[in-house]
């Protein structure tokens, strides 16, 4: 019987044996199947993380260039306000002129104006009533002989005159004045006023 025990406890080592073999290759099998997963893992961890960096710093760019673009926006429009007010102002002014002043200015652009010396003259009820009659006679005198006659109805405009020569009106009113030299000139007093820029 004892050869029996031997043969069996020879039969348990081999297997034994085998068994252990078969788990060492597992062991290592699972060690290099988990060696190559975490070396992927931390690859896409990486390559994640540098994504995650890049797309950060990608909206923190566009966050500082809408920024940027907002504060230009806003201080276009102060100046855009500030270029409307100064032309407020120089409409305020020259309504508000002199009355000799006033009466030579008109004048001199009616006659400009009229260049065959004819036609009805439309002023704002205030200076019709007032200046009206000398504002007038002074374009007529700058004509030399003209034949402007002031117009019995008033319009209400701020200042200037509209000439009516017929059906044709050609529109010297201030208001249309310094809305024609702010087309052109707006640029030049953009610069007057805010030079830095």
């Amino acid at each position: 019987m004892k050869g029996i025990e031997n043969i069996t406890r020879r039969i348990d080592q081999d297997a034994q044996a085998e068994i252990d073999a078969v788990l060492d290759k597992a062991r290592s099998d699972a060690a290099e199947v988990t060696a190559r997963y975490q070396a992927q893992a931390d690859a896409q961890r990486r390559e994640l993380t540098a994504k995650n960096e890049k797309a950060a710093a990608e909206r923190e760019e566009r966050l500082i260039s809408a920024a940027r673009m907002e504060a230009r926006k806003v201080a276009l429009a102060a100046r855009q306000e500030m270029v409307d007010k100064a032309y407020d102002l120089a409409l305020e002014k020259l309504c508000a002129m002199p009355e000799k002043t006033y009466v030579e200015t008109v004048a001199q652009l009616l006659a400009q104006a009229a260049p065959n010396g004819q036609g009805e003259v439309i002023l704002n009820p205030q200076v019709s009533a007032g200046m009206g009659p000398a504002i007038v006679e002074r374009a007529n005198a700058l004509i030399g002989g003209g034949k402007l006659t002031l117009s019995k109805t008033a319009r209400e405009i701020r200042g200037g005159f509209i000439l009516k020569c017929g059906n044709v009106e050609v529109n010297g009113t201030f208001e249309t004045l310094v809305r024609l030299q702010r087309t052109q000139n707006a640029g030049a007093v953009a610069k007057q006023l805010f030079p830095e820029a």
